[in-house]
């Protein structure tokens, strides 16, 4: 088996790659893309590949965008760490939608959904609804998931709950991470904020850079800031400029916008 990754995040590639090698050995993973412009680069020039793993934000855009552009008939794994896009995912050439953080065992069970799907349809005579059944689990699951709402911090000789509606902000300074509540206060929390992406509801929360992830009421102005970037103002003043990196204000937009 081939298999190709869409991911921009390098960590991220990685574990996919590590998992899969664990699933089997013998898949090979034929190479990666980071962007949509990558991706299409590689389907024009190779596109060959048994199994597509396809993150959904990539750096320039959403992997939607891909099929905008070329003709991919291979299966794809989504993976992702938003619930939103499901819908479309099974308009693709979806037969899974892998939500972050990816165990083995969710990715073990989706590369036998591929196998056999693949087994089925190459019987003669045969058809198959897998794909739909399969999507139609995820969209089940997806509609049912908990996000954390709350965070232990201590304070002092103390130890409180924070909930994330109490929450404007998040930041990493240094090996610390940081909570930002609506009253202004900084507490320290031991998440970093790769982990916090994963857990937070992703239509309250977005990380717009390395260092920074915001509450969506806590915006009091977006800003059109250099260099095809943008500028978030929050509700309460704060001493750091959060700006929303190039590659995110697409993805910060369409959030932004809502449903």
């Amino acid at each position: 088996m081939r298999v190709f990754i869409i991911e921009d995040e390098i960590p991220a590639a990685e574990k996919i790659e590590r998992l899969v090698k664990r699933y089997d050995d013998s898949i090979e993973v034929v190479g990666r893309a980071m962007s949509v412009k990558q991706a299409v680069t590689w389907v024009q020039e190779d596109g060959d590949a048994d199994l597509l793993f396809m993150d959904i934000q990539l750096t320039d855009g959403l992997s939607f965008d891909i099929f905008k552009e070329v003709n991919i008939d291979i299966p794809v794994i989504f993976t992702t760490a938003y619930n939103e896009y499901a819908i479309e995912a099974f308009k693709a050439n979806g037969i899974d939608y892998l939500l972050k953080p990816i165990t083995f065992d969710a990715l073990s069970e989706s590369i036998d959904k591929f196998k056999n799907l693949k087994t089925r349809l190459q019987e003669p005579g045969q058809t198959t609804t897998d794909s739909v059944i399969h999507l139609q689990s995820a969209l089940q699951m997806l509609s049912k998931r908990e996000y954390k709402t709350r965070f232990m911090v201590k304070i002092g000789e103390h130890i409180k709950s924070i909930t994330t509606d109490q929450i404007d902000l998040f930041y990493a300074e240094g090996r610390n991470g940081y909570i930002v509540t609506n009253e202004g206060r900084r507490l320290i929390i031991d998440y970093k904020l790769e982990t916090l992406e994963e857990l937070l509801d992703p239509k309250k929360f977005f990380r717009v850079n390395r260092t920074f992830i915001v509450e969506i009421n806590a915006i009091k102005d977006v800003l059109v800031y250099s260099n095809s970037r943008l500028k978030i103002i929050l509700n309460k003043e704060f001493d750091r400029e959060i700006i929303v990196s190039r590659e995110k204000v697409g993805a910060f937009k369409t959030w932004f916008d809502g449903e």
